[in-house]
C-alpha cells in the first residue's frame, strides 16, 4: 500500500509503519478510560457497540481507499478509537455474563474466534493480493465489520447491575404496623414518643453508597494487577513487534513476498486456535501463576532462536542453510508456548475485580467496574502496540533484528520470575483470593 498506491520509497517502509502502528497504540490509550466510563454509565451496552463498530466501517473504508497519505492516517485513526471501544465494549459484555470460575475458560473460547480472525487477516490478505487484487482484498474486512453491525440488533442482553440499597426484605418491628408481645410486655408503655427511624437505628442502612477511592486508585493499588498488565504490555509489544518488522526482514533475509510472509503469519497463529481454549481451561483448573511462569520462562528462548536465521554470527541457520526451516518451525512452537501467557493478564484482573465486588457490590459504583477495567486492559495492550513497532523497529535499524529479539527474550525471562511470585495460584471453587 505505502510503495505501490503513495508511491512511498522503499528506504521508508519501516519507518511508515513504525508510525502508524504507534500512532494507533496512542489513541488507543487516551481513548480508553473515556469509553469505558461511559460505557458502565450506559445501562444498554449495545449503543456503544455499535457507534464503535460503525467508526471502524469508515475507518477501514478510508484506509482502503487511500488517496492520499493524511487519509490513511485519518483511517488509522478512525480504526484506533474505534477498535478500543469494540474490545472495551465486548469483553465487558462478556464479564457481565460469566462467573469467576469460568472466566479461564470463556475466555480461551473466546480468544478463539479472536485467532481466528488473526490467522484469515495476513494470510487471507496476502493469498488475496496476489491472486485476486487490492479490492478483493479489502472486501473480506468490510463485508465481516456489516455483519459486526446487524449481529448486536439482533443480541438479547442481560445486565444485572448492582443494588443501590443495602436494605433486606425481612419484617421489622419498627416498620410494620405489628407489635411483638409476649407475657411479660406492659400493657401501657411508659414511652410516649414515636419509634425511630429505620436510618437512625442502623446508618450502615442507607440508601445512599459511602463514598468510595477512585477506581484506578483502588485497582493499581494491588500488586497482582501491576503484574497482570506487565502481561499483557509485553505481550502485545512482542506481536505488534512482529508486525513492524517481520514482513521486511523476510523480505531482506529469504526475499519471501507477500504470501510467503503471509503463510509464516499463520504459522505463528496457528496453534492458538487449538490451543486457546484448553489454555483457559487449564488456568481455571491450577490458577494464573504456573502457566504464566513457565511460558514466560520458554519463550525467552524461543525469542533468542528466532533472531538467529539471517544473522552473519550463526552460519548454520543461514538463507542457504537451515534458516528457512528453522525460522517458521520456531515460531510456530513460540505460538503454541504462547498461549499460556495469552490472557494471563486479563484474567488475573477479572479476578481481582469479581473478588472486589463479591465483598462490596458498590466498590466500583452501581454500574459496576467491568467495562473501566477492561479499560485499563486496553490501555496496557495498546501500550504495547505502540512501544513494540517503535522499540523493535530502532532496535533492528541500530543493532540488528537478532539483538532486538534477544532484548525482549531477557525480559520475558524477567516477567517469569514477578509472575511466579504475585500472580494467583490455583483458587478453591467459589473462593476469593486475598485482596
Amino acid at each position: 500500500m505505502l510503495e505501490v498506491r503513495l508511491g512511498i520509497d522503499p528506504s521508508e517502509t519501516q519507518k511508515y509503519t513504525t508510525t502508524l502502528l504507534s500512532i494507533h497504540g496512542l489513541l488507543t490509550v487516551l481513548v480508553a478510560p473515556v469509553v469505558a466510563h461511559f460505557a458502565d454509565k450506559t445501562p444498554n451496552r449495545k449503543v456503544p457497540l455499535l457507534m464503535a463498530l460503525t467508526l471502524c466501517l469508515v475507518g477501514t473504508i478510508l484506509v482502503a481507499w487511500t488517496p492520499s497519505v493524511w487519509a490513511l492516517f485519518l483511517g488509522r485513526y478512525l480504526q484506533a478509537v474505534g477498535g478500543s471501544a469494540t474490545w472495551i465494549v465486548c469483553f465487558a459484555i462478556l464479564l457481565d455474563c460469566t462467573a469467576a470460575e469460568n472466566l479461564g475458560k470463556i475466555t480461551g473460547i473466546t480468544m478463539t474466534f479472536v485467532t481466528a480472525g488473526i490467522i484469515s487477516g495476513p494470510t487471507v490478505a496476502g493469498v488475496l493480493l496476489e491472486l485476486f487484487g487490492y479490492w478483493a482484498t479489502w472486501s473480506v474486512p468490510m463485508i465481516i465489520l456489516v455483519l459486526d453491525i446487524i449481529a448486536p440488533l439482533l443480541m438479547i442482553q442481560t445486565r444485572d447491575l448492582p443494588s443501590t440499597s443495602t436494605k433486606t426484605d425481612t419484617p421489622s418491628p419498627l416498620n410494620g404496623d405489628e407489635t411483638i408481645t409476649d407475657e411479660t410486655t406492659a400493657l401501657l408503655s411508659d414511652n410516649t414518643s414515636p419509634p425511630p427511624k429505620p436510618d437512625a437505628v442502623d446508618p450502615v442502612d442507607r440508601d445512599t453508597p459511602s463514598p468510595r477511592k477512585g477506581f484506578h486508585r483502588i485497582i493499581l493499588s494491588d500488586v497482582r494487577v501491576l503484574v497482570g498488565l506487565s502481561n499483557t504490555l509485553l505481550y502485545s509489544s512482542i506481536i505488534s513487534g512482529f508486525d513492524s518488522t517481520l514482513p521486511l526482514h523476510l523480505r531482506d533475509i529469504f526475499g519471501w513476498g507477500s504470501m510467503a510472509t503471509g503463510l509464516t503469519f499463520f504459522c505463528l497463529q496457528l496453534p492458538s486456535f487449538f490451543l486457546a481454549a484448553l489454555s483457559g481451561m487449564l488456568r481455571d483448573r491450577c490458577g494464573v501463576r504456573y502457566p504464566a511462569a513457565i511460558g514466560w520462562g520458554l519463550m525467552g528462548p524461543l525469542l533468542w532462536l528466532l533472531g538467529m536465521p539471517g544473522d552473519k554470527s550463526f552460519p548454520w541457520a543461514g538463507a542457504e542453510a537451515g534458516g528457512k526451516t528453522i525460522f517458521p518451525c520456531t515460531l510456530f512452537v513460540f505460538g503454541a508456548v504462547s498461549m499460556l501467557v495469552r490472557g494471563s493478564g486479563s484474567l488475573q484482573l477479572n479476578l481481582v475485580v469479581k473478588d472486589m465486588q463479591s465483598k462490596d457490590p458498590l466498590i466500583f459504583g452501581p454500574g459496576g467496574g467491568n467495562a473501566r477495567v477492561h479499560s485499563i486492559l486496553e490501555m496496557a495492550f495498546s501500550t504495547g502496540m505502540m512501544l513494540g513497532p517503535f522499540l523493535s523497529g530502532v532496535l533492528t535499524e541500530k543493532v540488528g533484528y537478532y539483538y532486538m529479539t534477544f532484548t525482549f527474550g531477557c525480559i520475558s525471562l524477567l516477567l517469569s520470575a514477578l509472575c511466579f511470585r504475585f500472580l494467583d495460584g490455583k483458587r478453591a471453587r467459589g473462593a476469593t483470593s486475598p485482596a
